[in-house]
């Protein structure tokens, strides 16, 4: 695939990346675990806008991490287990407070676990179903939430793996596979 630096990625700073991600992602659902809730209606495009802004400035930190890494393709899973859980958890935060100010907005009441498992299956486009949105707010929201996502899997893990191979911005094909 032409990742840079993989060639030299010892076992020992491979495990060590692996926990370093573990915990980053675990870090990020345990804020979202612990966070207070407030029963702020009115407040969730604002909320929304905000979270999304924490995601934007971590996706920037992090490419620009990966492009000063000396070992990218590991800096850039270290970034996928940061921003990726972000993503998440201001979707999840979002539904989580939209249901506590207006308990009508799903098709059942939603807790911390709900919320993260609502979010999960709209992110992964499996939509079982049990939970649905039920207001036009809830709507709009799930399908802001849908094209973000497209924009995350398309755009967002893209940008971090092409720093990773150390062609962002180049504008050229070098370290890129010819197929």
């Amino acid at each position: 695939m032409g990742l840079a630096g993989w060639e030299s990625v010892g076992r020992r700073r491979l495990l060590v990346t692996g926990a370093l991600a573990l915990a980053t992602s675990t870090g990020v659902l345990l804020v979202y675990f612990v966070a207070p809730v407030r029963n702020a209606r009115h407040f969730d495009a604002l909320r929304l806008s905000l979270g999304l802004a924490v995601f934007v400035a971590a996706l920037v930190h992090e490419v620009r991490a990966i492009v000063r890494s000396s070992q990218p393709i590991l800096r850039a899973a270290n970034a996928m287990a940061l921003v990726i859980p972000i993503f998440v958890v201001v979707f999840a935060w979002t539904y989580l407070t939209m249901a506590k100010g207006s308990p009508h907005a799903f098709s059942q009441p939603l807790n911390r676990i709900s919320a993260l498992y609502f979010t999960v299956t709209v992110f992964a486009t499996v939509g079982f179903g049990d939970i649905v949105p039920v207001s036009d707010a809830a709507r709009l929201t799930v399908t802001v939430q849908m094209v973000c996502d497209v924009l995350v899997i398309a755009a967002v893990i893209r940008l971090i793996l092409e720093a990773a191979r150390g062609t962002f911005g180049r504008g050229d094909d070098r370290g890129r596979d010819p197929a």
